[in-house]
This record gives C-alpha cells, sequence and structure tokens, in this order.
C-alpha cells in the first residue's frame, strides 16, 4: 500500500472559521487557533435553503455556497472576500437538454456538494446534485459544466432510480472527492446508486460496491440498491477510504489490483445496542487508522434520532478493529437531534478538535479530538453541512 508524506501539524495556524450551511440560511463563526471563544457571522440568506458551504484551500478567501432560493430555484453564490459580498454564479449547474428520443430530461432540485478541485488547478470546483448530477467549473464556480459520462449516461440512469427511490429531501450525488496526487483520479457517491471512480477526470467510470451489503431481501449485484452515505478518503493514506453506508460503516484499503477492491465491514465491531448507522464520517487529518462517526437509530422504522436520546460520537483509532464512545459534555438523556451525512468536521490543529452540528440547530466543538464537548451555538435552523476552515 503506498503512502503519502504525513502533513506537519500546525503549530501556530492562524484564524478558522466554522461554515454553517442550514434550512434557513448560512453562518460564519470565527475564532483563533485556541478556539476558546467564537464569533458568530450572518445570517447570509436568510430564509434560503443552503446545503453547504466550503472554502477555497488553494486561496482561503473564497467561499461557495449551494443554495436553493424559494420559489426561485437553485444556484450557487460566491464571495471572494470571506462572506462580506456575494454574486450569484452565472451559469448555474443545470442538467444538458436530453436528445431526441433519448434520455429523459431532468432539472436540478438543488446543488448539494462542494468540492474545490486539486491544488494544480486553482479555478476548479465539483458539484453533486439532486437529482443525481456531476457537475464541474473551471472558473471558480462562475459557471458550470455537467459532466455527460454520468449525467447522460443510460446505465448511470438506471442506477440513480427514479425521484421515488432516493433519500426523503430527494436522491443525490455527494462526498465528490479528488484524489491529492492526482487531479484526474476522482471519486463519487450516490444514495442512491453506489460508489464511482474515475481515473481520466470523468470521462470514464468504474464502481467500487464489492463487499458492501444492501438491505435485506435485494441484491446487492444491482448497483441501484446501494447507498452510501458518507465518504471519505483518507489525506495521509490517500490509498485508504472510509465509508458510512445505509448498511454500516465500511473501510478499503486500495491494492492496486481491482480484484482486491473489496470494502471490509468494519462497524460490526460498534457496540451492538447502538448500531453502525449513520450518515457523517470524519477522518483524521495526520493518522489513517483514526476515524469518527456519529451513530443514529437504525431500527426498523428509522427514527432518524440518536440512539435512546443519548447522542454521542465513537472513534477508532486502529482503523476499525474497536470503537471508543465519546460524550463527556454531551446531554445525557432526552437528546434526540442527531446529524446530516455533511455536518461532522474536524480540524487540522496539532490537537485535532471535532464539531458538530445538529438537527436541533446546535454547534458543538470536541476538544482534544472528542475527549471533551462543549456548545458554540444554540437555537441556530436546522444544520445541513459543518465545514471548518482555516482562513488566509
Amino acid at each position: 500500500m503506498s503512502r503519502t508524506p504525513t502533513p506537519s501539524a500546525r503549530q501556530a495556524a492562524g484564524r478558522l472559521a466554522l461554515l454553517v450551511a442550514t434550512r434557513k440560511g448560512a453562518w460564519l463563526f470565527h475564532s483563533d487557533a485556541g478556539r476558546k471563544a467564537w464569533t458568530a457571522d450572518g445570517p447570509h440568506f436568510l430564509g434560503h435553503t443552503i446545503s453547504h458551504v466550503q472554502l477555497d484551500p488553494r486561496d482561503r478567501r473564497t467561499l461557495l455556497a449551494a443554495a436553493k432560493t424559494g420559489h426561485l430555484g437553485p444556484t450557487i453564490f460566491r464571495s471572494t472576500n470571506l462572506g462580506r459580498s456575494w454574486t450569484e454564479a452565472r451559469q448555474p449547474p443545470a442538467f444538458a437538454q436530453p436528445a431526441g428520443g433519448g434520455l429523459p430530461g431532468r432539472s436540478v432540485d438543488h446543488t448539494f456538494w462542494l468540492t474545490p478541485g486539486h491544488a494544480s488547478e486553482p479555478d476548479s470546483w465539483y458539484a453533486g446534485t439532486s437529482p443525481q448530477g456531476l457537475f464541474r467549473s473551471n472558473d471558480g464556480g462562475v459557471s458550470w459544466a455537467p459532466l455527460p459520462a454520468v449525467n447522460d449516461d443510460p446505465q448511470f440512469r438506471a442506477w440513480m432510480g427514479s425521484v421515488q427511490d432516493g433519500t426523503p429531501d430527494g436522491p443525490k450525488l455527494h462526498s465528490v472527492i479528488v484524489d491529492p496526487r492526482d487531479p484526474r483520479h476522482l471519486y463519487f457517491a450516490m444514495s442512491g446508486g453506489g460508489v464511482h471512480e474515475s481515473r481520466d477526470a470523468g470521462l470514464s467510470w468504474s464502481t467500487l460496491i464489492r463487499g458492501m451489503e444492501v438491505v435485506e431481501g435485494f441484491d446487492s449485484a444491482n448497483v441501484a440498491f446501494h447507498d452510501p452515505h458518507c465518504l471519505r478518503i483518507c489525506p495521509a493514506m490517500p490509498d485508504r477510504l472510509y465509508q458510512q453506508n445505509h448498511c454500516g460503516i465500511y473501510r478499503l484499503d486500495r491494492s492496486g489490483h481491482a480484484a482486491d477492491d473489496v470494502w471490509q465491514r468494519i462497524g460490526r465491531k460498534m457496540p451492538k445496542r447502538v448500531g453502525d448507522i449513520g450518515f457523517p464520517m470524519v477522518v483524521h487529518p495526520r493518522d489513517a487508522d483514526t476515524a469518527w462517526v456519529f451513530p443514529m437509530d437504525g431500527t426498523s422504522v428509522w427514527p432518524r434520532t440518536s440512539p435512546a436520546g443519548r447522542p454521542a460520537a465513537y472513534v477508532t483509532r486502529n482503523a476499525g478493529k474497536s470503537w471508543q464512545r465519546l460524550d463527556q459534555g454531551l446531554p445525557a438523556s432526552q437528546a434526540w437531534w442527531t446529524l446530516k451525512r455533511q455536518a461532522m468536521t474536524v480540524d487540522a490543529q496539532a490537537t485535532p478538535a471535532l464539531y458538530l452540528g445538529t438537527t436541533s440547530g446546535e454547534l458543538w466543538i470536541g476538544h482534544d479530538e472528542g475527549r471533551s464537548w462543549s456548545n458554540i451555538a444554540r437555537h441556530l435552523p436546522e444544520i445541513y453541512a459543518l465545514e471548518v476552515a482555516e482562513l488566509a
């Protein structure tokens, strides 16, 4: 297994910002590297649904926000001054018009996921949408073009199923990943429709579903039945992937041989009373064996709440061989909130902190890699996505 040099810990990092996307707007919370006090900046786009806010790590001042602006529809906003002003994309993600006699036409309901491109491609971005679509921008998010090898491919369209086959708020293409070693090496996941990989910048794709389970009674060989919730690459070891799935927690160590690329269900080591069903997945910035999840109640009716009303993160420090509960400072009972798939993240400080954005509108910080939790903010709208960024 190949390894890249481990990034050095930032001993004297600058300002941090939490980028909070909610059902009713966006907020930025600012702090210094001590992470003891946070100042709120917002709301931005009050009343609009914001699915994701991302900072461009290549200049550390450009922000993109994926928005659904009420009855005016989906768009993307761009700021080059850390949110002091915003401009709308000239050409937001939109599906191409279908050719005569071909596949049915589709309309973007909302952009769900934003990913900055490779460091060697300064103005490149990727976007995943609902219904499932993949788009690229080469001008910093001003205009977006569809990737036809995904959006207009009959096999992909069959795997995507219908709108009714997806998640409750619409099927989604998410977890768009660019290999830090190679701008042509891409991953994404679809809910539903499996995990997919390209090694030619999106011109062609292969599936990565071997070893993954599906809901009992369905055929695991059918890509359409696979429902990855969140896919992550290890910054310290890009040949390792983690996944939080509709049917458990998985790890994949790439060997260089396609026949050996089989997902291992590492969530079976989670406590039985808790299970391994959830949405977010977070990987340590420097230790490929350390990852965090936030399980939810996955019983037959899928309440989508914290198990028994006792929320907690769980960490593995040995690549899934064992898991430890992290709940110090979190509510001990009668707390039924949970987390969306994008609403848990980790910073890259010398001793990383975790961050949670809850369905009840609370922001939490987990100091010392999640060993103790404290509240940053309450009474926000339902939080859809949370990112932490180091500012210029």
